[in-house]
């Protein structure tokens, strides 16, 4: 999800989406590589993100871990066309739950639990049929969505363990909107979208700072290259 913020448009507070991205190096090394103000997000919108972090220099991506945003896929295809994309399980389980009774909703989780755990795809697939058969007269949305998904879903299936834990989800993301959003609670709302991107600026600055002393697990320094969106 992206991070929001109140900002001042048109003389109305509104809480506005602020895209950013973070890139993991082939060394291991975190770096923020932009944010953006959302607006009218489409596959056209991502492709002006993807053609301008291109243009600045990020020649090649190996894995992107998304949300599921809006034609975001589309345009990575676009861009970059060798580029593999894992959508995120923990928001895809988030969906699956949605509108399961509480009754039901541990079962439920039991099932998918044992998709995305599994040893292989082929292992993954076969749980997934299970899932379809038990739950699909009751929830027959859920197997669906896993199905139509699934290319995206099952990317880090093709990676050792190590590297799974880290791609399969947009958590590190998801923590660093965490961090910026409590550095800039204190403001309240911004007068212009400016003032806020500085805001967001001047807070990576710092969190970078730190991450110059650390580096992804040795384990995977050498094989990703990943971007989390």
């Amino acid at each position: 999800m992206p991070l929001r913020l109140k900002i001042k448009v048109d003389s109305v507070v509104k809480n506005v989406a602020v895209y950013i991205m973070l890139g993991v190096s082939l060394e291991g090394r975190k770096e923020i590589i932009g944010f953006w103000i959302g607006e009218n997000e489409s596959a056209k919108y991502w492709l002006t993100v993807l053609n301008d972090i291109k243009k600045r220099g990020v020649e090649d991506v190996l894995i992107f871990a998304i949300d599921g945003l809006n034609g975001f896929n589309k345009a990575i295809e676009a861009i970059y066309p060798k580029a593999e994309v894992q959508r995120c399980i923990v928001h895809q389980i988030r969906s699956s739950l949605r509108f399961v009774s509480w009754k039901d909703r541990k079962a439920v989780a039991k099932d998918l639990k044992g998709i995305y755990t599994a040893l292989n795809e082929k292992q993954a697939l076969l749980a997934l049929d299970e899932l379809k058969h038990v739950w699909d007269k009751k929830y027959p949305n859920i197997a669906k969505s896993w199905q139509s998904h699934w290319t995206e879903l099952s990317t880090f299936f093709k990676y050792p363990q190590s590297i799974r834990t880290l791609i399969c989800t947009t958590n590190p993301i998801e923590s660093l909107n965490a961090i910026i959003k409590q550095k800039t609670k204190s403001k309240g709302s911004f007068p212009t979208q400016g003032s806020a991107l500085k805001m967001v600026y001047l807070a990576t600055q710092q969190i970078q700072e730190k991450w110059q002393k650390t580096r992804i697990s040795s384990g995977v320094r050498f094989t990703l290259n990943c971007v989390f969106f």
